[in-house]
């Protein structure tokens, strides 16, 4: 899709909800400095789950940034937004500019390889603004993605290329669960950047 053509940008779902794919937003020159200058500059850190009681720590990791020290919750755990590295801020507006919205915050997921992954989830957090847009940048390597309606069962599948950029906004996150699902037929690691807004 070029995203610089008239060409209208259709709803991947077929109905209680809104996903967008854009394509290609960084070329792969870009793609190649981004991941290099993240994976130096971004405080990762291995994420952790707090299951059954039982402090869980994975072999994925990850970093929250934003305008403000926001606190954001998930699976028990709660993390500090840490203040915008340069490249992320430019990460920021080049996607605020694709998508027409404007985002506080940042979630970013970084995987080793297809051996990790993410289950069925949705990102329904009360702290986040009500259907607002979440945008999704991905770098590195091509994964696959699905969602699933949490009713009906039906599945929707696509391929994340490197630099492509996928919009979840309206009635999403109520209806439609999402999934990065492992695979050992990938070896290299996947950046994604979840841009969002926080509401104060």
């Amino acid at each position: 899709m070029d995203l610089f053509s008239n060409e209208t940008i259709e709803n991947l779902l077929p109905y209680d909800g809104t996903v967008l794919y854009y394509g290609h937003a960084l070329g792969v020159d870009a793609c190649e400095k981004y991941t290099e200058a993240l994976l130096q500059t971004v405080d990762w850190r291995f994420d952790e789950a707090v299951i059954f009681g039982k402090l869980i720590q994975t072999k994925r990791k990850v970093a929250w940034y934003g305008d403000a020290p926001f606190t954001y919750t998930y699976s028990n755990v709660q993390k500090t937004a840490l203040a915008w590295t340069p490249e992320l801020l430019e990460l920021k507006k080049l996607v605020e500019l694709k998508t027409g919205e404007t985002y506080n915050s940042c979630l970013l997921n970084l995987y080793p390889s297809g051996n990790e992954g993410m289950g069925w989830h949705t990102d329904g957090e009360k702290m986040l603004k009500k259907e607002g847009a979440i945008a999704s940048l991905s770098l590195g390597v091509t994964r696959m993605f699905a969602f699933k309606h949490r009713d009906t069962q039906a599945v929707v599948k696509m391929v994340l290329e490197p630099g492509s950029l996928l919009v979840m906004r309206g009635k999403t996150q109520a209806h439609w669960l999402h999934r990065l699902p492992l695979t050992k037929k990938v070896l290299g690691l996947r950046i994604n950047l979840t841009f969002r807004t926080v509401v104060l």
